[in-house]
């Protein structure tokens, strides 16, 4: 590579071709079989063998044993996009390799070394990667990597000015206060980061309150899970204060956090003022029906909420908390409560409301000479085939050609979510229900 001329993604001659994302199947695994050679595995030529080589077409490259893992660490291949690294025992002396290819691949974007017990010489190594990073990684997998406190401190330091990574997963790691006092001051900086995963760590109050003091004023946040963390009722204080003055926080998991009806008071007070959170997760925590309450009737006193899906799924509510709940859905259409079940009559009541609603909708679409892909574009104002969930859910509760109950809104979004926010009916031209 001529090191004058930087690579650029376009040229006048030369229109590149965008990556096609792929499935995990259609992966490029690599297992040794000789020092120089290796077997290439695909899905539909499971016994082929080459020599190591990376077509134009491949997108992925994981390998395994560490003799071929150093030699691929040489490559610099240009199609090389995603590298998964999972879990294969990387030592200090695979990282080094590892970052010292980094430093010539302007083209990988993705990369997980999760589950690779890098403890602190790994985080140290990275930092000092980052803190060069001249690539185009967006999204970086640490999770399960024995990362403690002195961990934390390095890759803060350098997270605290780095604007390129966007997506970091260190879930699963030792932090815990410390940590997360690093992790919060690094949160009140970072301009780059749209999602971490903080979840499987040890943050009590302390940690927690540091976490929530640096997201009060970060403005590019939008998706955190501390899910299975020990924030508490103090912690849920914390948070509430979060959400009442961010912005930005579109999507917060805080499940198996041990807050309770107290703690879901607190979150209540900022959910009256937020305007941007889309779905909060509190499942696995001991929060009653009386908690429950408190939260649904917050978000209908929010004129400009947007809230699309509160977990409760573990609380067991009652006929009144259904009533009030159907107040609330009159406010907010797009918003869906997901609750374990209702105590008394009315649970035989909602178990009938749960005919198949696809049946329904393919029934109404035979009687009028349209397939449901026609029914569904008709109802999207873009007349496309994709929508967010929450506009979907929307327009699906308010059409009146097959009236449907929110149970059964619910399952037909089951069937459709793409798992990105979107929903996605194309596939539907065919396919019966």
């Amino acid at each position: 590579m001529d090191d004058d001329k930087p690579l650029q993604p376009e040229t006048e001659d030369e229109t590149p071709t965008e990556p096609a994302p792929q499935s995990s199947d259609e992966a490029l695994y690599s297992e040794a079989e000789a020092p120089q050679t290796v077997r290439k595995v695909k899905p539909d030529r499971e016994n082929s063998e080459t020599d190591l080589e990376i077509e134009d077409n491949e997108k992925f490259f994981t390998t395994g044993q560490k003799e071929l893992y150093l030699e691929a660490c040489k490559l610099s291949n240009t199609t090389v996009t995603k590298l998964e690294l999972e879990d294969n025992g990387i030592t200090e002396e695979g990282i080094l390799s590892l970052v010292e290819m980094l430093q010539e691949n302007y083209y990988l974007q993705e990369m997980n070394i999760s589950n690779n017990q890098l403890g602190l010489k790994g985080a140290r190594i990275i930092s000092d990667f980052l803190e060069t990073n001249t690539s185009s990684i967006w999204s970086l997998e640490l999770s399960g990597n024995d990362f403690k406190e002195e961990s934390a401190a390095l890759l803060c330091q350098v997270l605290s000015s780095n604007y390129r990574i966007k997506k970091l997963d260190l879930s699963h790691n030792q932090f815990s206060d410390v940590g997360g006092e690093h992790l919060g001051q690094m949160l009140a900086t970072n301009v780059g980061l749209t999602s971490l995963d903080l979840s499987w760590n040890h943050f009590h109050t302390r940690g927690a309150v540091a976490l929530c003091n640096g997201l009060r004023g970060n403005v590019t946040l939008t998706k955190l899970n501390l899910s299975m963390n020990g924030l508490g009722n103090e912690g849920a204080l914390a948070l509430g204060e979060v959400l009442r003055l961010n912005s930005c926080l579109v999507y917060l998991d805080v499940s198996g956090n041990d807050i309770s009806n107290e703690g879901a008071s607190k979150i209540s007070r900022g959910l009256e003022s937020n305007e941007s959170l889309k779905v909060l997760k509190l499942f696995l925590n001991p929060i009653s029906v009386d908690g429950a309450l408190l939260l649904i009737l917050s978000i209908k006193r929010n004129p400009k909420s947007r809230m699309e899906e509160l977990d409760i799924s573990n609380v067991l509510v009652s006929e009144q908390f259904v009533k009030t709940l159907d107040g609330v859905y009159a406010v907010h259409p797009q918003l869906d409560v997901v609750f374990k079940g209702v105590q008394g009559p009315s649970a035989k009541n909602i178990n009938s409301l749960l005919t198949n609603p696809m049946k329904l909708i393919q029934s109404y679409a035979d009687r009028h000479g349209i397939t449901v892909e026609d029914f569904f574009k008709s109802l999207n104002p873009t007349g496309t085939t994709r929508m967010s969930v929450g506009d979907f859910q929307k327009v699906m509760i308010e059409q009146n050609k097959v009236p449907l109950n929110r149970y059964q809104v619910r399952e037909v979004i089951k069937r459709l979510d793409e798992k990105t926010g979107m929903v996605n009916f194309s596939f539907l031209k065919t396919v019966k229900p």
